[in-house]
């Protein structure tokens, strides 16, 4: 099985960026405890600030991969090109959230996404990917 996983903006900031929301770890110290848990996954990641890139990452392996997990950060309330690229690509994606976006500000209530992917994981900090991964192994 052949796994991505996409970051949005600014999620290169976890860590360091509002802890008190998206807690201490750098996605990259949690990326090598997802790859250890599962290690009969080859597991790719990729983040970018730059929506084209994104899209670009998405065109790139949602043709060949068994799977997409996807924080886009911002993208997730903004972003047309992001939604129409998954709709288009044959891979399934699964959107992912650190924090609850529905327990948040107004704004982070709405994705575009959501109706695109096979499904959304959100509220459960880091182990919303862990969560995303297990739901492409059943």
């Amino acid at each position: 099985m052949k796994l991505a996983i996409v970051n949005g903006p600014n999620l290169n900031l976890l860590g360091l960026r509002e802890p008190h929301i998206y807690g201490n770890q750098s996605f990259e110290e949690y990326f090598e405890i997802l790859k250890k848990k599962f290690p009969q996954i080859e597991m790719e990641y990729f983040q970018s600030n730059v929506e084209g890139e994104i899209i670009n990452y998405l065109q790139k392996t949602g043709f060949s991969y068994d799977g997409i997990i996807i924080n886009a950060g911002g993208y997730t309330h903004t972003s047309v090109a992001i939604a129409d690229c998954i709709a288009a690509i044959e891979t399934p994606v699964v959107e992912v959230h650190i924090s609850n976006p529905m327990a948040r500000e107004e704004f982070r209530q709405n994705s575009l996404l959501t109706s695109k992917c096979k499904g959304i994981i959100s509220g459960f900090g880091l182990k919303s990917y862990l969560l995303a991964v297990e739901s492409f192994i059943q």
